[in-house]
């Protein structure tokens, strides 16, 4: 199977699987797991923040991220496409109570103008509070599209101008740093929380750290403990992210490689347009309209030929490349859209 459908697809390699059982270990939930700490650590450093805490996922990441910035009833100022706001559950209003304010752009990105007009601190009582300003980087749902240094500093200036939060939702930050040869501390500096996703182009099998300040990350840790994230002996799951910082950042340059090369060739089939322009990470979008059948069709018939991606909407789908699809395997997936698309 090439499994295309998403980089939560890898799995962790025979390398990696020898660091899991080698693993020191002690209780996470006491801080007393040596692993997990130093794992927390590196993030930390690499982020340039002052503390950092190891989490099961990315979503909790997330809701944490909200809860220690956010009051009961504040808005979150993201992209309408972003994560926050269409693919978890509603959390930010189940469990945090505020609400998205949505914002819409080119890829999935905003401007800092287009913050300044949905920015709200209003006196008013009847009038909702801005409590934090959320970036996804890379945007998903924007192609694998990099958020530009130079627009993250503007909307940073401005947050900071009116005493507003701010957080970065990195799930692939690591991706844009890559791509671009801009450190992650660099890319997270604007930001007062941030993570990085263990289990996506990493290869890791579970498991997300986000990152603050010493204060936001002691708060942190108590929503933790009140959402379910304690995870007792985790060393064996920080082990497979420092074997996963130590090998497989750099090469996750493969995977845009082949994501460019993936892209080339199906934007070459009739009736098979690039639904988000050309990758600029590890996510190719599909537009299958002016083919005369439909993402779902295709999916399903590509399924049957042992290639697996996702459907986005009636004529669109996601391809994305990682750890476990190979160079080789590009072709294979271009040749089996043609001849899908073709008959």
């Amino acid at each position: 199977m090439i499994d295309l459908s998403s980089d939560t697809a890898t799995r962790p390699t025979p390398a990696m699987y020898k660091a899991m059982v080698a693993a020191d270990t002690g209780d996470e939930q006491k801080r007393a797991d040596p692993t997990v700490n130093a794992l927390c650590e590196r993030v930390a450093a690499m982020l340039g923040k002052e503390s950092a805490v190891f989490l099961p996922s990315g979503v909790m990441c997330n809701n944490i991220g909200i809860l220690t910035q956010c009051s009961r009833g504040d808005e979150v100022i993201t992209a309408g496409s972003a994560h926050i706001a269409n693919m978890e559950g509603g959390a930010p209003a189940a469990i945090a109570g505020v609400m998205v304010r949505p914002l819409d752009g080119a890829r999935g990105q905003f401007t800092s103008e287009q913050v300044a007009s949905a920015i709200s601190v209003s006196p008013a009582k009847n009038v909702a509070n801005t409590g934090l300003i959320a970036i996804e980087q890379t945007s998903n749902r924007g192609g694998g599209s990099i958020w530009p240094l130079e627009t993250l500093q503007d909307i940073g200036q401005l947050a900071r101008g009116h005493n507003i939060s701010m957080h970065m939702d990195g799930a692939r930050m690591l991706n844009a740093s890559v791509a671009t040869g801009i450190s992650p501390a660099d890319y997270a500096r604007e930001f007062d929380t941030c993570w990085i996703d263990l289990s996506k182009g990493l290869g890791c099998p579970v498991g997300a750290v986000l990152a603050g300040s010493r204060e936001l990350i002691e708060e942190a840790w108590r929503w933790k403990h009140r959402l379910g994230g304690a995870m007792r002996q985790a060393g064996v799951l920080a082990a497979a992210g420092i074997y996963a910082l130590d090998n497989h950042v750099e090469r996750m340059a493969e995977d845009h490689d082949n994501a460019s090369r993936l892209a080339n060739g199906l934007a070459l089939i009739d009736g098979v347009t690039l639904a988000a322009g050309p990758p600029e990470t590890n996510m190719v979008f599909l537009d299958v309209s002016e083919s005369g059948i439909s993402a779902a069709y295709l999916s399903k018939m590509l399924l049957e030929s042992g290639i697996s991606i996702g459907v986005e909407s009636e004529y669109q789908l996601r391809v994305v490349t990682h750890l476990d699809v190979a160079s080789g395997d590009i072709p294979s997936v271009i040749d089996a859209v043609a001849r899908i698309v073709q008959s």
